[in-house]
């Protein structure tokens, strides 16, 4: 091994992954995925599918989960920061309802592998982001469920973002320190709490 650095989460299931960056003057180069390293830091799952996606700052994109087609997902982001964050939302399991979050950049180059039974989600810090990430199922139309990122029960802290809960999951009144006003998505601002949401059985 020895390429990557593999450090788990407090929650079981979340990992931060750490490639080993080589780099001089002319600039740098890695490795993003090697399966036989993730192996052997026991990570066995096989991925299926790659997505990216561009965001400008202040959006938030979440809390996102497949109800029947659970997905892993290994994420990072290549240009930009954005704070990325996981929900358990397994219901035999003892950190049911707690989130962990970590800052994803293209400085850091750090990845976070999120097993299935987790709602995801993502807050862009950046004046643009460009997420990618590998999915160990396939995106399944009519499957996606959702979960309110600003639920008080869960109490996400996301960094920078200034405001009071109102009730709903709606982003009026939220923006950055900086003014930049939070911006979600139409079918992002009417996911309900943890007490309403779907669980993994």
């Amino acid at each position: 091994m020895g390429q990557i650095k593999v450090t788990k989460a407090p929650i079981d299931g979340l990992y931060i992954i750490e490639p080993t960056v080589h780099g001089d003057s002319r600039g740098y180069f890695m490795e993003t995925y090697n399966q036989k390293d993730m192996e052997e830091a026991g990570l066995t799952m096989t991925f299926v599918q790659d997505n990216e996606s561009m965001s400008r700052k202040g959006v938030l994109r979440g809390l996102h989960y497949q109800k029947q087609y659970p997905q892993g997902k290994l994420v990072r982001v290549i240009e930009g920061e954005v704070f990325d964050v996981a929900v358990d939302l397994r219901k035999d399991s003892p950190t049911f309802g707690q989130w962990f979050g970590v800052v994803l950049s293209d400085e850091n180059k750090k990845q976070f592998y999120i097993s299935p039974g987790f709602a995801h989600g993502f807050l862009v810090l950046s004046d643009v982001a460009r997420f990618c990430y590998k999915c160990t199922d396939f995106y399944h139309p009519g499957d996606e469920g959702g979960l309110a990122w600003n639920d008080p029960e869960i109490g996400i802290k996301w960094p920078e973002l200034v405001g009071s809960y109102s009730g709903t999951a709606d982003s009026t009144g939220y923006q950055l320190a900086d003014g930049t006003l939070l911006n979600l998505s139409d079918k992002d601002k009417k996911w309900l709490g943890l007490k309403d949401s779907f669980v993994f059985e």
